[in-house]
């Protein structure tokens, strides 16, 4: 069972993942597409601007000493060739410029001079002069580069949130599933190890009763009488036990509070184990008929597993008797069983009341022990306010109680 949860756990954990790396990827394709549409539209307005720019340059263009800023021109008239100071080796487009022979042409091109890029737009103005403008496109490609690198800085960043994201949510959104698995788990193991023992006795008193028939020992109704009846209750105990199991794993139900007698509750669990015990050859000493009811408030089927739980670790473990003890004291029920086994492992008895934890079988066990018992009486007692506890004892054997408010 604790592989099982530590399976479960890894499980979680895989699938949160894997649903942080879908959300990133997810986002990643989100954020691709983004970018390249915000980066289209900045070229595609950069492409425009410069376009303007030079249309507005090369059409009103009367004289090359004083263009733009950023632009240089280059004018082709019958007077000669006029350009720019300062014009970059290169310019201007002399190929350009001769094949603007009408009037009204506009060529508009893109070239690369040494590791700058220029626009360059050449038109043939009315009175036959030829306009050639260009325009360093350094300022443009280092925006565009620089948003390229903005939106992949903030893409990595994004990715790496919407990851961690979405691995946080599908944990928180996995927990409740996981929950709910670790409670069908537990309700199966609860149900498994609590009808155990009523199975048990119901059985040995089927048993008993079938070697009685086949004795061959003349018994009349009334003789049988008794073995038949403890079959009935013991089978009423089990359909009680079957409804608290049903109830106890509705977390939205509540469990009726009345008045228990513990004493007459004990009696009826000496009398249920006594089959059990008998076989074993061990003498069960219980509360006095006269003692007198202690009550505590609490569910009766609850409490009757609680006890049947502790009887019934005491005779799998006592050498020849087990006594239990019901008796009041400073507001408090208190119900002891005891037996004089070998005791609980001094290692053991730091975690004793926990799930899953079990000593070492006993020789004569033959089935495999699940360490639920005395974790399950633990819970029923704090369920009703109270509490299981360890008892120190001179003598050998072990001592266990059930503190409950009284």
């Amino acid at each position: 069972m604790i592989r099982a949860s530590r399976v479960e756990s890894v499980l979680l954990r895989r699938a949160a993942i894997r649903l942080g790396l879908q959300a990133a990827l997810l986002a990643a394709a989100i954020v691709v597409l983004l970018s390249v549409a915000a980066v289209a539209v900045v070229l595609s307005s950069q492409r425009h601007a410069a376009t303007t720019l030079l249309d507005a340059a090369v059409t009103r263009a009367d004289d090359a000493i004083d263009p733009p800023a950023g632009i240089w021109l280059a004018l082709q008239g019958p007077e000669g060739k006029a350009v720019t100071p300062g014009m970059p080796t290169g310019l201007p487009d002399t190929g350009a410029i001769g094949r603007a022979t009408k009037v009204g042409s506009r060529e508009s091109t893109e070239v690369r001079i040494g590791d700058v890029d220029y626009r360059i737009e050449t038109l043939r103005q009315p009175d036959g002069t030829v306009a050639q403008g260009m325009l360093d496109l350094t300022a443009n490609h280092s925006e565009r580069d620089q948003l390229i690198a903005t939106l992949l800085v903030c893409s990595g960043v994004g990715l790496l949130l919407a990851a961690a994201a979405g691995t946080w949510l599908g944990y928180r959104a996995l927990r409740p599933l996981s929950a709910a698995l670790a409670l069908q788990r537990r309700f199966v193991a609860d149900a498994g190890h609590e009808l155990r023992t009523p199975v048990t006795l119901l059985s040995t008193r089927a048993q008993l009763l079938r070697r009685r028939l086949r004795s061959g020992v003349e018994a009349g109704p009334a003789a049988l009488l008794p073995d038949v009846d403890g079959i009935v209750a013991d089978s009423t105990r089990l359909g009680d036990i079957l409804e608290d199991l049903l109830v106890a794993a509705d977390p939205v139900a509540s469990q009726s509070r009345q008045p228990v007698d513990l004493t007459e509750l004990a009696t009826g669990v000496l009398a249920a184990a006594a089959p059990q015990a008998a076989e074993r050859d061990i003498r069960l000493t219980g509360p006095q008929p006269d003692s007198g009811p202690v009550r505590a408030p609490g569910s009766p089927v609850a409490l009757r597993r609680a006890v049947t739980a502790l009887v019934d670790n005491a005779v799998r473990h006592a050498e020849h008797e087990v006594t239990v003890a019901v008796h009041a004291r400073n507001g408090h029920v208190l119900v002891d069983v005891c037996d004089d086994g070998p005791g609980i492992d001094s290692e053991l008895a730091p975690r004793l009341f926990e799930r899953f934890v079990s000593g070492r079988p006993l020789p004569s066990q033959t089935r495999r022990r699940y360490g639920l018992g005395l974790a399950l009486v633990s819970e029923i007692a704090a369920a009703h306010g109270g509490r299981v506890e360890l008892l120190e004892r001179s003598e050998p054997g072990a001592a266990l109680r059930i503190q409950l408010p009284g």
